[in-house]
């Protein structure tokens, strides 16, 4: 028999229900992150499921402050519903990476004010809201490069990133790799200061998964689109 779609469910009855889905070792492997949660994230997403869309339940798990009810909350809420100053306010106090990232891409992206976002963010002296808006700088230059400055970008990027702490660097190298991904004319300079700058050249990658060093990251990526 299908499990029953949880409308109308209670902030104290999901809490509860998350507690239950609560494993010390997930925790002790977020943690290690930055994350402070300890539920398994397919389990999370199960839970989603049942509970649909709510957009008024999704803002009271927000304002929880708790990890996990914070990533169900971003699974179960309406993204175009937010105003550019509740995104804003919600980047500024996610806390947490995947809260964070989870926030930007599944909701922020979706959202009407991205691009007001984006602009803004990236200016931003907070290193980990710059690093939202060179998140969502990256989605168009994925997707939407249409008016970006692409050099410029990469100037900046030649300039601040390695020495921009963690979260931002990360972004920043994103950003690099997608220019030398998605724009064949400014691949080798892409890849030349990949090699100049050396940022995550020893970062652990498992076996099977690509380096996020950027000219390896760039050199893989685009040898499998050309062996499409």
């Amino acid at each position: 028999m299908a499990e029953k779609t949880l409308t109308g469910t209670t902030v104290a009855e999901v809490m509860a229900e998350l507690a239950g889905l609560e494993d010390p070792k997930a925790r002790a492997v977020n943690e290690k992150h930055g994350d402070d949660h300890g539920v398994n994230l397919s389990k999370l997403r199960a839970l989603a499921q049942r509970l649909k869309t709510q957009q008024e339940l999704a803002s009271e798990l927000w304002e929880t402050d708790d990890t996990a009810a914070r990533l169900l909350a971003l699974l179960i809420c309406r993204p175009k519903a937010f105003r550019r100053d509740e995104l804003d306010a919600m980047v500024r106090g996610a806390r947490t990476p995947k809260v964070h990232d989870w926030l930007v891409n599944y909701v922020v992206k979706k959202n009407p004010h991205a691009e007001e976002l984006r602009l803004a963010w990236s200016a931003d002296p907070d290193p980990v809201v710059a690093s939202a808006g060179w998140a969502l700088t990256t989605e168009r230059v994925a997707k939407r490069p249409e008016g970006l400055d692409l050099s410029g970008l990469l100037d900046v990027i030649e300039a601040e990133m390695k020495d921009a702490p963690d979260r931002l660097q990360w972004a920043m190298n994103h950003c690099l790799a997608q220019i030398g991904i998605d724009h064949a004319g400014l691949r080798t300079r892409a890849v030349d200061i990949g090699e100049r700058l050396q940022v995550l050249k020893d970062y652990p990658t498992s076996p099977g998964c690509t380096s996020p060093f950027a000219p390896v990251w760039i050199t893989e990526i685009v040898r499998r689109r050309q062996a499409q």
